[in-house]
């Protein structure tokens, strides 16, 4: 599966992936203080394990910084 996320193209060896599948293959240690677009919709964390994503999905994964 090829997917576009935050601009950049990756593969993954898999047919199918939900959100927090793929959180758990590209950020396995930093998974609070994020925040998930699909197609420019948040997508609620408590959603994460049932929303799929597929290769026509544009995905951000945007992380919460500190400062002032």
């Amino acid at each position: 599966m090829e997917l576009k996320i935050n601009q950049q193209i990756k593969q993954f060896n898999a047919e199918s992936l939900s959100i927090q599948s793929l959180l758990d293959l590209e950020i396995p240690n930093k998974q609070n203080g994020i925040a998930v677009a699909i197609n420019n919709t948040v997508v609620p964390k408590i959603n994460w394990s049932q929303h799929f994503v597929s290769e026509t999905d544009e995905i951000l994964i945007i992380s919460a910084t500190q400062g002032g």
